[in-house]
C-alpha cells in the first residue's frame, strides 16, 4: 500500500469512528462518547462506540467483536485509550495491547487523570505504533463538554432548540446561584447541557456561563 493510499484509508476509517461516536452523544455521560474501528488488511473487521451509560467502552466491545483478526491490526479511536481505570478494571490500552493490535491512530488526547498521555505512553512502551491528531478538529465536538467539565468542574451549556446530542436540559431559575447549580451537575457527571432561548440563557450569558 502506498503512503497516499494509507493516508486516505486512515481518514476514511477515522471518519467512521467519529460518526459512531457522534451517534452516541448525549447518551454516555459521565464518560465521553468514543468510537473505535478495527481494520485488518485494509478491511474493517469490527466497530463499536461507548455504550449508553458510559460502559462498556468502545475498545472493550470492538476487540472481542474482531476475534482473532486483531493480530497486527490497526485500531482507529476517537479519544486516547485510557491508561488506567477508576474502577480498577482492565484499561482500554491493555485491551488493545493484549489483543495484538500493532498500530493505534487517535484523534484526540484525553486530558482526564485516567489518561492524560498515559494511554499513548503505555501503548508505545509496549511496541505499538501510535499516531495522534488525525481529524482532531472533526472529533473536537465530541469532547468539548467533557473538556469543559475537566477544566472548570461544570458542564458546558449551550442554547438549543431540541437538545439533540446533549446530556440533559438545564432547568433552573434565572435568579438561582447558577455556578453552584452547574458545579453540582458537573459532580454528577453531566458534560453538555442545553437551554432554550430566554431569560435563563440571558442570565447564563451575563455570568459567562453560556458557551457560544
Amino acid at each position: 500500500m502506498t503512503d497516499a493510499q494509507q493516508a486516505s484509508d486512515d481518514i476514511r476509517f477515522m471518519g467512521r469512528a467519529i460518526a459512531l461516536a457522534r451517534a452516541r452523544m448525549g447518551q454516555t455521560w459521565p464518560n465521553p462518547a468514543v468510537g473505535c474501528v478495527i481494520v485488518s488488511g485494509g478491511e474493517l473487521v469490527a466497530e463499536a462506540a461507548t455504550a449508553p451509560g458510559g460502559r462498556p467502552h468502545a475498545e472493550e466491545q470492538a476487540v472481542p467483536a474482531a476475534g482473532g483478526r486483531t493480530q497486527g491490526a490497526t485500531a482507529y479511536v476517537t479519544m486516547e485509550p485510557c491508561g488506567a481505570r477508576s474502577s480498577g478494571r482492565t484499561s482500554c490500552s491493555n485491551f488493545l495491547m493484549e489483543a495484538g493490535i500493532a498500530r493505534v491512530v487517535v484523534a484526540a488526547v484525553d486530558p482526564s487523570p485516567f489518561a492524560s498521555g498515559r494511554g499513548v505512553e503505555r501503548l508505545r512502551k509496549a511496541g505499538l505504533q501510535v499516531e495522534t491528531g488525525l481529524l482532531a478538529q472533526d472529533a473536537a465536538v465530541l469532547y468539548e463538554g467533557y473538556l469543559h467539565r475537566v477544566e472548570t468542574g461544570r458542564p458546558m451549556v449551550r442554547i438549543s432548540e431540541d437538545g439533540e446530542g446533549f446530556d440533559a436540559r438545564f432547568a433552573a431559575s434565572p435568579k438561582a446561584d447558577l455556578t453552584t447549580e452547574l458545579k453540582r451537575l458537573g459532580e454528577a457527571g453531566y458534560t453538555r447541557l442545553w437551554v432554550g432561548p430566554g431569560e435563563l440563557a440571558e442570565a447564563l450569558a451575563d455570568q459567562g456561563l453560556l458557551t457560544d
